[in-house]
């Protein structure tokens, strides 16, 4: 919770003054018993009719200045929980966008979306919740204690016994379901994974007419989710109903004992009628103050989940500053000894990788499933660091650089098109955000993306819908592999990402590339041999391994592991 109270700094007045105007009400209310026992006793009693107008105004007036410094705290109450969720959301997705792909891979989409969303609106909730009535239920508890004292002393005992009881009941049911809570958002996490992978392969699943299983499944998780939060509504239902009868008890003895007075003499009935209120008061903030804790133990388990992610601390770290001044004569990209185990994983998914690659040079990289291939050039960007040997680029180790610098020098171009919401050229800038029309465009014609972008309405303002819904595979890969292009990288990585071109849009995008940017060294992951074949140097990986460094023709004499992913691609030639 300190990370949450951090937050409260710039709010400290408006939540200063929301409890404060709770407490003025709670004062008023405090006030009404009084005025009632006095309109009975000296109104009602002795038939003084001005008199019972004249408190009847006085209910009233209290009535409305309650009301006002009701509203009063509830507008700053819910401002600040509404600025406090705002500025926590910012902070915890910016803090998201600072970790690698090891930590988001660890903690789990699902589970992040929920956070942001459901744990950050519960915190808000109880935000709200509590500048309202944390201090204004506590306040009416021991003020309707104090104010029976003052109306009869010996009456009032009836409270002394009722408060602890309810005190133990109620912090002892806060304290068996704090725990609880944290496992009913556990189980919401992944009601929410299942319902993402749901919604995202629904094609999927009505292609294998798999929607029975899978509605037995999501109703498995939701089932087991609904089971415990009955469990924990159970307990809590103890909560209304003991209270309930503690505080009815208590009327009852509290009418018995002011009977006794009046009776002696002691007291009048109005002030029977204030002990009684004054006890019903008790009871409403008591109910009030339970759902409170219910809704707070709620708030502490989603501030703990959500503190769980800041406290996760991204494995790359970026240098502040550049000191290091490139070596002209130093290979593009150097792997030494480059190797990757990803985190919990028992084998390494790289090993001993020792590769050199000069400027303007295009590497093919080619191997079976899972041998490696987009492993090895997810660690250039750093989207994973090695977990042993290094990188160069310039003759400088990649964790050298700040991440303006590295990011800057390379454009990558993942396995999945991802295109946001808005325009083509909205999209084309993430590249560079100042690129101009010409820039656009020629990045656009390399990536045979021009002709259908200028036959669009509106070419390059084009909108978008969400995950460009509108456009088809093969013209998303293209925009995507055109927006890497924009900013002219000194490293290109295309990571499989011409896997829905045909085969002569593949080979006319290759060739711009190689024509149009000399200079660029490009990094070619692919299944089809035909695609990089023509590289200046084919890299084939098995199992992590380099089994094979040579051109298209050294390779297929030399490397049995691309002979025959060739000939299985290429049977004519076999048969020929």
């Amino acid at each position: 919770m300190k990370r949450i109270l951090y937050y409260f700094k710039n709010y400290k007045l408006k939540s200063i003054l929301a409890p404060l105007f709770k407490m003025l009400e709670a004062s008023f209310e405090l006030l009404v018993p009084l005025v009632m026992a006095a309109i009975i006793d000296k109104g009602i009693n002795k038939g003084d009719k001005p008199y019972i107008y004249k408190m009847g105004l006085l209910l009233v007036a209290l009535g409305i200045i309650g009301l006002v410094c009701s509203i009063t705290a509830q507008y700053f109450s819910a401002k600040v929980a509404m600025s406090i969720g705002k500025e926590l959301r910012y902070d915890l997705f910016k803090h998201i966008e600072t970790l690698s792909y090891t930590e988001i891979d660890e903690i789990g989409t699902s589970t992040l979306v929920t956070r942001m969303t459901s744990d950050i609106n519960q915190v808000q909730t109880g935000i709200n919740m509590f500048l309202r009535l944390f201090m204004r239920s506590p306040f009416i508890v021991f003020g309707a204690t104090i104010m029976a004292f003052t109306v009869d002393a010996r009456a009032a005992l009836v409270f002394l016994i009722t408060l602890p009881v309810l005190f133990v009941i109620v912090f002892g049911i806060m304290l068996i379901s704090i725990p609880l809570y944290k496992k009913v958002q556990q189980k919401l996490d992944t009601v929410t994974l299942k319902t993402r992978e749901n919604l995202s392969g629904v094609r999927v699943i009505r292609a294998f007419n798999q929607e029975k299983h899978e509605m037995s499944e999501f109703n498995d998780v939701t089932k087991e989710l609904t089971r415990r939060q009955i469990l924990v509504g159970r307990i809590n239902s103890f909560l209304n109903p003991l209270t309930y009868v503690v505080i009815n008890l208590s009327i009852a003895a509290l009418i018995w004992k002011g009977g006794v007075r009046v009776e002696g003499g002691f007291i009048m009935q109005g002030s029977v009628y204030a002990l009684v209120n004054y006890m019903s008061q008790i009871l409403i903030e008591l109910v009030k103050l339970a759902n409170l804790i219910i809704i707070e133990t709620k708030t502490v388990a989603c501030a703990k989940r959500i503190n769980d992610v800041f406290d996760t601390k991204s494995s790359r770290i970026y240098k502040e500053s550049f000191d290091n001044k490139a070596d002209k004569n130093a290979p593009k990209v150097q792997f030494i000894d480059a190797g990757l185990t990803y985190k919990h994983a028992k084998e390494p998914s790289i090993e001993g990788l020792n590769l050199t690659v000069n400027k303007g040079e295009t590497i093919g990289i080619i191997g079976g499933t899972g041998s490696g291939k987009s492993s090895l050039v997810n660690l250039i960007p750093r989207f994973y660091d090695c977990t042993e040997g290094r990188i160069l680029i310039d003759g400088i180790d990649v964790k050298d650089y700040p991440k303006d610098e590295l990011t800057n020098k390379i454009g990558v171009v993942p396995q999945k098109a991802v295109l946001f919401s808005g325009t083509i050229e909205d999209n084309l800038k993430w590249g560079k955000p100042d690129a101009t029309k010409e820039e656009m465009d020629l990045a656009l014609d390399i990536a045979q993306a021009k002709a259908f972008v200028d036959e669009k309405d509106g070419g390059v303002l084009f909108k978008l819908n969400r995950g460009a819904k509108n456009l088809s595979g093969g013209q998303k890969q293209r925009l995507t592999i055109a927006r890497a292009l924009v900013k002219k990288p000194e490293i290109l990585i295309l990571d499989d990402s011409s896997s829905a071109l045909d085969y002569a849009t593949d080979s006319a995008l290759r060739m711009a590339i190689k024509e149009k940017i000399k200079d660029t060294t490009v990094f070619v992951v692919s299944q089809r041999a035909t695609s990089i074949m023509f590289a200046d140097k084919i890299v084939v990986l098995d199992d992590g391994k380099v089994v094979g460094l040579g051109k298209h023709e050294e390779l297929l004499s030399s490397c049995d592991v691309y002979k025959e992913i060739y000939y299985s691609q290429n049977k004519e030639e076999v048969a020929s």
